[in-house]
């Protein structure tokens, strides 16, 4: 296992504190070994025995006709009688009615419990009614590009950080498939079967789905329009230009759906002079970039919008709310947004002329006032300031931990 230690040490802080601690995100993200990892600290760090550690993962078959009353007949029957037991429950949203158990675990029993889910329904009201002011989430991303670079170099000699976003971008960071050398085809093939299992069981199974083209179909849309501002109507009228009649409340069922199996980010708008949220034209990014080339196949000209998808990643992953600012009849990519900070980003693929230029700063130029504001591009000359706004290579900004 390679370490995950900004995900890693952040758990471990609250081991012991009165919260179920709940790790979301994307099937395949690294939950489970994220777990792995924490269960290695208790044992080595803290000196925990086998016998107070209780580990299931409910995708297993052994747990396929469990009931909630089985789940806490079983684990309550393991628990020690004289000391803590640190229980460690994956994939636990396949068993219906989990959130009572573990409800009842945390209040009978002197437990510590971490689970894992690949639903958003595990952040469900069900959540808010039994585990009020009792837990606390974490999300896991796919590996960042500094991951991604540590996980490869544990079997390749690495290029310089700008050759490497270029191989970043195309295969993205689903951990399984950078833990060894695996061919570009084949890492496709793993991701598109992640795809795979998470429309199939996370979105059809679960939503007893019937019509699984209109849904292909809208995902196609989506990712073909990462990065673009579109409603639902714009996906009505692009199937009815197919000839398939939909709704625009069937097109926003299905675009929740496929946001509560964490494969889509929703973004919405913020107006800058305003200051408040719209609630229209909102765009879309991807849990990981190589589930637009693993579906849709590579194309070249998709780049710059996946290079967008990157930083939106990796600034959720510092932790900032991120929204689309509006300005006028303008648009900033992103303001991101994290207690007292904020930061104002421009993501371009390459600066190749005076318009371009004026076109990424002017916009920035227009705010007045005195937060960070960033362009970043993946032009080999970039770097420096032009009037207060900091001009980065993206795979400098994405290495830099320090903004």
């Amino acid at each position: 296992m390679i370490n995950r230690p900004k995900y890693v040490d952040k758990i471990m802080a609250y081991v012991d504190l009165p919260f179920v601690k709940i790790l979301t995100g994307v099937r395949r993200c690294g939950k489970s070994t994220i777990l792995k990892m924490i269960i290695e600290k208790l044992k080595t760090e803290r000196n925990i025995p086998e016998e107070r550690i209780l580990s299931y993962r409910f995708d297993s078959m052994l747990y396929e006709d469990m009931t909630a009353k089985d789940m806490y007949k079983d684990i309550s029957g393991k628990l020690s009688s004289d000391s803590k037991t640190y229980i460690f429950l994956d994939e636990v949203q396949e068993i219906d009615g989990w959130e009572r158990v573990v409800n009842s675990l945390a209040s009978d029993y002197d437990v510590d419990i971490f689970v894992t889910g690949s639903n958003s329904r595990m952040m469900s009201s069900e959540i808010s009614t039994y585990l009020t002011g009792r837990y606390v989430s974490f999300r896991i991303y796919t590996l960042s590009f500094e991951e991604y670079l540590d996980f490869t170099s544990s079997y390749r000699k690495l290029e310089n950080p700008k050759t490497e976003l270029q191989r970043y971008i195309r295969l993205g960071g689903f951990p399984a498939t950078h833990t060894q050398y695996i061919p570009d085809d084949e890492i496709y093939t793993i991701v598109k079967d992640i795809y795979n299992s998470t429309i199939f069981s996370d979105i059809v199974k679960r939503n007893q789905v019937r019509k699984v083209d209109q849904l292909e179909r809208i995902v196609k849309f989506t990712f073909n329009n990462v990065g673009n501002s579109f409603s639902a109507k714009s996906i009505s009228d692009y199937l009815k230009a197919e000839k398939r009649k939909i709704d625009n409340e069937t097109v926003y069922s299905y675009l929740e759906k496929l946001e509560k199996a964490y494969i889509l980010h929703r973004c919405s708008r913020f107006d800058i002079q305003g200051k408040e949220l719209l609630k229209t034209q909102e765009k879309f990014y991807l849990a990981d970039t190589a589930f637009r080339y693993s579906v849709l196949g590579y194309n070249s000209d998709t780049v710059a919008s996946s290079l967008e998808n990157v930083v939106y990643l990796e600034l959720c992953r510092r932790g900032y709310t991120v929204n689309v600012g509006k300005l006028g009849t303008g648009e900033i990519d992103f303001i991101a947004t994290r207690q007292n900070e904020k930061i104002y980003v421009q993501v371009t693929q390459e600066i190749n002329s005076d318009k371009t230029e004026k076109r990424e700063y002017e916009r920035l130029l227009e705010i007045r006032d005195n937060y960070p504001k960033y362009v970043l591009t993946a032009n080999d000359f970039a770097g420096g300031n032009y009037e207060g706004i900091k001009t980065m290579h993206i795979a400098d900004f994405l290495l830099n931990n320090d903004l």
